[in-house]
């Protein structure tokens, strides 16, 4: 069957169901559609949703939801039913993950802390003698929080070398660019400093994303960062690097353009 976890798909579903929802998060979401089809396209390994083996994802800037839930529904793990119920009333499909949907394995939301709940399966899995990987997606604001740089520490010390962290460095945030609220530059340099294994990538190129996770070694070593430069709201003209679209809903007249705009890069 061909893979139909791939950007295009995605994004179109992100615009689809926060136009029905009538919710934000637009362009969080959208600044991480390429990273979600490189692993949920071929990367992450779950032959069963409750299958111990199985590989970990924590969606620690748990507000780009939909993203993930567009990949779940591409591969088949929720319906057309489930997903059109996204920010309903008892829907398991809210703003944020919640482990109560299977598929998600940590409920995130609080920005953070994700990296804790991965450094802490990186741990088990190895204590279990299993060879599960154990992936992260943070947001490059989320650095700003002393928690991670604990985790960070905590990971680096214990050679937690089936952890591989990507971090969305789209360089803005809720209320403004991160380079104005705390800047953390040069990104690269603070993680590797921590004796973290650090590449840089473009977060938009799928192929690069792939082959540089499949290029790492889980077996043995540090911890694993890509630096994943992206651009929020990728793909829609009039969200891209503009911060209002962290919580602004779309007009009828922004979807069709929206619409329009990732037809252009499909």
């Amino acid at each position: 069957m061909l893979n139909k976890v791939i950007p295009y798909n995605i994004r179109k579903i992100i615009l689809e169901q926060s136009k029905r929802a009538n919710v934000g998060h637009i362009g969080s979401a959208l600044s991480i559609v390429d990273i979600i089809a490189a692993l949920y396209g071929e990367i992450i390994k779950v032959s069963e949703l409750h299958k111990d083996s199985r590989d970990r994802f924590v969606l620690s800037k748990g507000h780009a939801a939909l993203a993930l839930y567009a990949a779940f529904f591409l591969k088949g793990w929720i319906t057309e039913k489930d997903l059109n119920s996204y920010c309903a009333d008892g829907s398991l499909l809210g703003v944020h993950p919640e482990s109560t949907l299977p598929g998600v394995d940590f409920s995130t939301g609080s920005l953070g802390h994700g990296l804790s709940m991965a450094a802490g399966s990186a741990l088990g899995a190895r204590l279990k003698n299993y060879q599960w990987r154990v992936f992260a997606l943070m947001s490059d604001a989320e650095c700003n929080e002393g928690s991670v740089w604990e985790a960070v520490m905590f990971a680096s010390h214990h050679k937690l070398s089936n952890l591989i962290v990507m971090v969305d460095d789209n360089g803005q945030q809720a209320f403004g660019y991160t380079k104005d609220v705390l800047s953390l530059r040069p990104l690269a340099k603070r993680w590797d400093a921590f004796g973290w294994d650090v590449s840089e990538v473009d977060g938009h190129n799928v192929q690069e994303l792939k082959d540089k996770i499949n290029s790492l070694t889980i077996e043995s070593g540090p911890p694993h960062v890509l630096i994943a430069k992206t651009v929020f709201g990728k793909g829609v003209s009039f969200m891209e690097n503009k911060i209002k679209w962290h919580y602004w809903p779309m007009s009828d007249a922004d979807y069709k353009q929206a619409l329009s705009d990732i037809e252009i890069i499909k």
